[in-house]
């Protein structure tokens, strides 16, 4: 298992910082998260209950060497939109392999623990996990 490089600079920069900087850090990614293009309508979109907030996603596989991601998250909801943006930044492009062979807990790296409770971030596990899902059928 290893983190690819676009999800390991990610990484570095939340280990780069700490505290409240983190929470920050989190909220930039969240203003990130890019909209969906025209094409995709968020009913047609998998739900991912396990998040505090609502999130959808949808998993473009067609081309095993560049998976595309898509997440829909409310703006009121910056910390789902923070985790969903971070794992558009650090996975979206990348060959169905190199996402599959991303830590399931690869997360516990960005250091947030102290500042997001384990509620939220299992949020953020469960995205990665249902990414993985659609990846391996």
């Amino acid at each position: 298992m290893s983190i690819p490089a676009p999800l390991a600079e990610i990484v570095d920069d939340f280990a780069a910082v700490d505290g409240q900087n983190k929470l920050q850090l989190l909220l930039e990614f969240s203003r990130e998260l890019p909209p969906l293009p025209a094409e995709l309508e968020e009913a047609a979109m998998e739900p991912v209950p396990e998040c505090q907030s609502p999130l959808f996603l949808s998993v473009d596989s067609s081309d095993r060497d560049r998976v595309r991601l898509h997440f829909s998250a409310p703006a009121e909801a910056p910390t789902t939109r923070g985790f969903a943006s971070i794992l558009h930044q650090g996975l979206d492009g990348l060959s169905a392999q190199q996402i599959l062979d991303v830590p399931d807990d690869f997360y516990s790296s960005l250091g947030l623990a102290d500042a997001v409770s384990p509620l939220r971030l299992r949020g953020m596990s469960a995205m990665l996990a249902r990414i993985k899902r659609h990846l391996r059928t």
